[in-house]
């Protein structure tokens, strides 16, 4: 008995041994490039180091935090992320979700309509921008001719700018919520369906007793996901605009590192984001748990 056992034995070691032979570099990678970073950054917020100048880091303690935190042009970068977050998130789960209610029946050529409509998402966020950035322009975009506005220039109004790139993160984005929109509608069960029509139960009742409360834990995933990308939104709005109403807090931790090549002070801004960012998820995430537990 303990001859047959000890193959058994030494196949089963084997085969650990081949799952931490893929486990390990997986893990050793995450260290590497993202765990990594993270902790030398964090130790440079609290420098004055700079990365063109061949000097030291200083240990400064909390002076770039206090600073940054005292800082009013920084809380306008903060205001502008915060309206641009609202108004690009919104527009894409009322489109998103829109579209997937239209999508979530039969009609001829369907696969091909749902493709073409993820097609936007699929595209690099510089390119849209350049493209989104020419059917603006004032002299040969379409948009003022089809809107009937002249010559009204989007990009350098400055109380249209952000609505502008807004507009164009939600052309880009609201196929991902489309996508999971989808995924959701289509898990629902149809039984609930046929005894709301046996009950003649209006669309309206139909949608807000069943549809939107079984789709309502997809549509909170979709809100943080894409919450947090709009935060982090740097290329599209980059690209677009320089006016001083659009510099959303990535453009403006750029400047900051790569302009003023203020090291030190850019980790610390970069810091402050991510434990903003992880403060606004947690709160989806805990209303995520209440809705599911419903």
């Amino acid at each position: 008995m303990d001859s047959l056992a000890r193959p058994a034995q030494r196949r089963g070691l084997s085969d650990l041994g081949i799952r931490n032979l893929f486990i390990i570099p997986t893990v050793l990678f995450l260290i590497v490039f993202n765990i990594f970073p993270l902790i030398y950054s964090l130790g440079y917020s609290f420098t004055d180091f700079s990365a063109s100048a061949n000097a030291p880091a200083n240990f400064v303690g909390l002076r770039n935090y206090r600073e940054l935190l005292g800082d009013e042009n920084i809380w306008a970068n903060f205001v502008i992320t915060a309206k641009y977050v609202i108004i690009s998130v919104s527009g894409q789960m009322i489109v998103g979700f829109g579209l997937a209610l239209l999508l979530n029946r039969t009609f001829p050529m369907k696969g091909l309509v749902t493709t073409l409509l993820l097609l936007p998402m699929m595209m690099s966020a510089a390119v849209v921008g350049l493209f989104w950035k020419l059917l603006y322009d004032p002299s040969w975009g379409i948009i003022n001719y089809a809107l009937g506005l002249g010559d009204f220039a989007w990009l350098s109004n400055p109380d249209a700018a952000l609505f502008a790139i807004a507009i164009t993160d939600i052309w880009m984005w609201a196929p991902f919520v489309m996508l999971l929109s989808l995924a959701g509608l289509s898990a629902v069960p149809k039984y609930l369906y046929e005894a709301a029509a046996i009950d003649r139960a209006g669309t309206w009742y139909t949608f807000r007793r069943i549809t939107l409360p079984l789709v309502a834990p997809i549509l909170l995933i979709a809100l943080i996901f894409r919450t947090m990308e709009a935060f982090k939104t740097f290329d599209i709005a980059y690209i677009m605009s320089t006016q001083p109403t659009t510099e959303v807090i990535a453009i403006r931790l750029y400047k900051q590192a790569f302009q003023q090549w203020d090291t030190g002070k850019s980790c610390a801004l970069a810091y402050i984001v991510l434990i903003m960012v992880l403060a606004i998820t947690n709160i989806y995430v805990k209303y995520l748990n209440k809705v599911k537990e419903r």
